[in-house]
């Protein structure tokens, strides 16, 4: 079984935030990120990359979060190319009721 790590983060505690998920970290878990999160995408690659977290199963943000974005911001990040998905309110309540995740653990820092 795998987590579902979510993670809300301003820029200022994602290395934090980064470092809290790292502690239980499995081969296999995945993450969502919430709200603004989702526009520091390429430093929460930086900062997987320094902690050395890998086997991640999907990273995943939600439609709504990726909306509040300007499409200039929108195309310079290239999420579609760097998330699993973008999943919508319905579609993130049946990721989290997934029998593949045994929790579904949430960072907000």
């Amino acid at each position: 079984m795998a987590t579902l790590y979510q993670l809300h983060s301003p820029m200022d505690t994602l290395r934090r935030g980064i470092d809290e998920m790292s502690r239980t970290w499995r081969t296999g878990d995945s993450i969502l990120l919430l709200g603004t999160t989702v526009a520091f995408i390429d430093w929460l690659d930086a900062y997987l990359g320094d902690i050395e977290i890998d086997g991640i199963a999907g990273i995943y943000a939600l439609a709504d979060d990726v909306a509040q974005l300007t499409t200039n911001t929108t195309l310079k990040l290239n999420l579609e190319a760097k998330l699993s998905r973008i999943l919508t309110d319905n579609e993130w309540v049946e990721l989290t009721q997934d029998t593949q995740f045994d929790k579904v653990v949430t960072i907000a820092l």
